[in-house]
């Protein structure tokens, strides 16, 4: 007879997910966004007198995360080569909210949210992502409701206006993915060109740790040659590719002789049904909550 008690009941319960999922957009660091929330949960345990749990702390992770901002804007200042987020890769970070972008996790939009100053990129989250009434989000951000307002409208212009195209369904997601890392694989010149808008863009992240392109890559020409290039560095090593649920959308773990190199995102144009966006994350760092596959294990843990 097993002995094995049963897990012990999460303190945080049905909060959890929103408030990691909104750290998460504001950090756009899954570790830290962790680190954010178990701080919220102590200081909420620490408090007495609180009678609405949920607000209590989102507006303590809010705040936490707007601190947590300051340095982090200062460390991107000297990080080596272009900056991407972390990658996620699982769906409890659903915002629960009535929304089109609540369960968006995209790398397109964390990459708007950056362009935002702390305040608007938390006003814009707090009321047009997760649902809370301006009226709380001035009191959280120690700003008047007109200001709040203004803030989230500036935002609000800025995701729109940088988001790289409407989004594919998934399965269009999926078949392009496909194509793509078959083409990659293969060396096929032609077959890479045609799934590439013209002006596609390519962004990897090695954070100096890893060989990575120090800017973003423009135009379908430019990013044939890096890839074919990096296909020939390649050339000799076992390359698996594991596709799985990056941010979201349908993506790709990449593994170079049982190591994990990088994962692997697209944003594809649904008008064009061609690649808009390519995401590339090589920075070990931001790869520590990977699924550590082994070999003959796919990416659900199955044989």
């Amino acid at each position: 007879m097993s002995s094995s008690r049963p897990p012990e009941p999460d303190p945080l319960g049905p909060y959890r997910a929103r408030l990691t999922g909104l750290a998460y957009r504001m950090l756009g660091s899954r570790s830290d966004a962790d680190d954010v929330v178990q701080d919220a949960w102590l200081r909420f345990a620490a408090a007495d007198g609180v009678h609405n749990p949920e607000a209590f702390l989102v507006t303590v992770v809010t705040r936490l995360c707007l601190d947590r901002l300051k340095s982090a804007r200062a460390q991107r200042e000297v990080y080596v080569g272009a900056w991407l987020p972390e990658p996620v890769f699982d769906e409890s970070l659903s915002a629960e909210a009535a929304t089109e972008l609540a369960d968006d996790l995209s790398f397109a939009l964390m990459l708007a949210l950056d362009t935002l100053s702390p305040l608007e990129r938390a006003a814009f989250l707090l009321h047009d992502v997760f649902d809370r009434p301006f009226a709380e989000v001035a009191r959280t951000l120690g700003r008047s409701e007109v200001a709040c307002r203004q803030l989230a409208a500036r935002a609000r212009r800025t995701v729109r206006d940088s988001r790289p195209a409407p989004a594919a369904p998934p399965e269009g997601h999926a078949r392009l993915l496909t194509a793509f890392c078959k083409a990659a694989a293969s060396g096929d010149v032609s077959a890479l060109a045609d799934l590439l808008r013209e002006d596609a863009i390519a962004i990897t992240d090695g954070g100096g740790r890893k060989l990575a392109a120090l800017n973003p890559i423009k135009g379908a020409e430019k990013i044939v040659r890096f890839i074919i290039g990096i296909a020939g560095k390649n050339a000799g090593s076992e390359v698996r590719v594991e596709p799985m649920m990056v941010n979201g959308s349908a993506g790709a773990l990449v593994l170079l002789d049982g190591e994990i190199d990088h994962t692997l995102s697209l944003a594809i144009d649904a008008a064009t049904n061609r690649i808009a966006a390519i995401y590339v994350v090589r920075n070990p760092d931001k790869l520590r909550h990977a699924p550590r596959l082994t070999a003959g294990q796919d990416a659900d843990g199955t044989g």
